[in-house]
């Protein structure tokens, strides 16, 4: 099989964010340094991250990833859902590398690999690893993580198509197999409710995001099946949860929330986004340590 040693091309750079990379850096900056983040309850595993364009979803997101400042993780894994019609479960990119404005991301081979192993061995099936992907959930993560960690970093992209309870659990043990003793962060990409008008909005939102603060994964797909609350990266949300909760996170956080019209000014139909960070204890080392 011949192997693609490439970069993904953008479908949405100059669209979604800017294209040029002064003004995307000075825009994705004001975002995290606009966030007032409260005390965290301790070393961050995962945050959940919304993933519309960064106009609208970016001051909210400024709160998750503002979180991930001062640390120097070598992999972070960003989940998101896949958008577009595909018969694989899970899909990845059969690219090297992923570019934006801000420069080349690569993609970590042997942890796609590894993670590929974990779901064979779970599931029995394989990461589909597709070229010129359409999908904006996971790109539109990636200058926020450019801006914010200072040290270069590998890429472990995962797009969920199947988000039942069976392919989140595995993928979230698989991933958790293999980001166990590794510098690593998960981002789970996900937006909230669409199209709702605000006051409905807020209350399904509420829903998915009491879910979250509760640090429970199969809620979050629960309260979609009863239509209390809607998410469409459920399953990437709920794999990243199952994910930080075998990797020692113990907190939830919900640091923010807020809807496309507190940016547009029209609250007929708006998308719900929301910020969280999950946790773990500190280590606490004694004076001789």
């Amino acid at each position: 099989m011949k192997t693609v040693n490439d970069r993904r091309p953008s479908p949405i750079v100059g669209h979604w964010y800017p294209s040029d990379p002064k003004l995307l850096s000075a825009q994705v900056d004001g975002f995290i340094n606009a966030a007032q983040l409260p005390e965290l309850n301790g070393d961050v595993v995962a945050i959940m991250a919304p993933h519309a364009g960064h106009r609208y979803s970016g001051p909210v997101a400024g709160y998750s990833f503002s979180t991930l400042r001062g640390m120097t993780p070598e992999i972070v894994a960003v989940i998101s859902p896949m958008h577009h019609p595909n018969s694989e479960p899970l899909i990845t990119s059969a690219h090297a590398a992923y570019e934006t404005p801000l420069g080349l991301i690569p993609v970590d081979k042997q942890a796609l690999n590894d993670l590929d192993t974990e779901l064979h061995e779970r599931l029995g099936i394989s990461l589909a690893r597709i070229t010129n992907d359409p999908e904006h959930s996971l790109e539109i993560e990636l200058p926020f993580l450019q801006c914010v960690l200072e040290e270069p970093f590998s890429l472990l992209p995962i797009m969920v198509r199947d988000q039942s309870s069976k392919v989140a659990k595995a993928l979230g043990e698989g991933l958790a197999a293999i980001l166990s003793g590794r510098k690593a962060i998960l981002v789970a990409s996900t937006d909230l409710s669409h199209f709702y008008p605000q006051h409905i909005a807020e209350t399904l939102d509420s829903e998915v995001l009491k879910r979250v603060e509760a640090f429970d994964p199969q809620g979050v797909l629960l309260v979609e099946e009863q239509g209390k609350g809607f998410a469409c990266g459920r399953g990437a949300l709920a794999a990243v949860l199952w994910a930080a909760r075998e990797l020692g996170a113990t907190q939830a956080q919900i640091l923010n929330y807020a809807t496309s019209g507190d940016i547009t000014g029209d609250y007929s139909q708006v998308v719900g986004y929301g910020a969280a960070v999950f946790t773990r204890q500190k280590l606490v080392l004694g004076h001789d340590e």
